[in-house]
């Protein structure tokens, strides 16, 4: 990979792992020790949740282009629909969000693309030039490997697989890699244990080794955090999370072992 290239990290795993509030504080951290680097958030997940942890105000997705796109369609403008997927690229950036530290795009919720596969899948073509103006690039994908490989990127550099302590968890990650190692170009993959039960903030040795995450380097263990999961229900940006918050810490020390910091 060259040096300019953007890196591409993509987290995924099971619902309910917490795979959004370790995007964020990827996002976070990527902005806090890289301020002269561009870095791009993409909530690609359904449930759009990435753009609360990080106080993001959405007002379009890239799936409102698309539906403009399918309705000129139906309404049998063809000049009009071609003029709009010409322009879609110029639409994607009006289409981002700028902070400060970073940018953010959400994809929405796309329906099912029947006969507008074409047109989908143009747009995710639109997304891969996006992210070459980008040096990170973070995805909070859905639960499973869809979204990653077929509507978002098919190129990522470094696969987050998220999972709790559950067998459950553990199953889903290592399908994850199953399909990524047919269908995902990437670089490195490595697993995040998140929400781990742990004895005064400690994660005992015996609770890894039950865990079982096949061939996948665990990058790092973040104990269960009561005041995380306070933080998350009254919608907080992580961006105020105390440095020392045991996810930040686990989060960085993931980054650390992926080599990103």
């Amino acid at each position: 990979m060259a040096d300019n290239a953007p890196k591409i990290l993509a987290v995924a795993g099971k619902g309910g792992v917490g795979k959004t509030s370790i995007a964020a504080n990827l996002v976070r951290l990527l902005t806090e020790n890289f301020p002269d680097k561009k870095v791009l958030a993409i909530d690609a997940d359904p449930a759009v949740g990435l753009s609360t942890a990080l106080g993001i105000d959405v007002k379009t997705t890239i799936d409102d282009i698309r539906k403009a796109v399918i309705d000129s369609v139906e309404d049998g403008n063809s000049k009009a629909a071609i003029e709009l997927l010409g322009d879609a690229r110029y639409r994607i950036f009006d289409a981002l969000v700028e902070t400060d530290g970073f940018s953010f795009i959400a994809v929405g919720r796309p329906e099912a693309a029947g006969c507008y596969c074409k047109i989908n899948s143009y747009l995710k073509e639109v997304i891969n030039i996006l992210a070459e103006n980008f040096d990170y690039v973070v995805i909070d994908g859905e639960a499973g490997i869809e979204q990653i490989n077929r509507r978002v990127m098919e190129k990522v550099t470094h696969l987050l697989l998220v999972t709790d302590s559950s067998k459950k968890g553990c199953d889903v990650i290592k399908t994850i890699k199953s399909v990524a190692d047919n269908l995902v170009m990437y670089d490195k993959v490595g697993v995040i244990a998140n929400r781990i039960p742990s004895e005064n903030g400690k994660i005992t040795d015996s609770i890894k080794e039950a865990m079982n995450t096949g061939d996948i380097p665990v990058l790092a263990y973040i104990p269960s955090d009561s005041s995380l999961a306070e933080f998350d229900l009254k919608g907080e940006n992580v961006f105020y999370l105390p440095e020392d918050a045991l996810i930040v810490k686990g989060v960085a020390e993931a980054l650390r072992a992926i080599d990103i910091l």
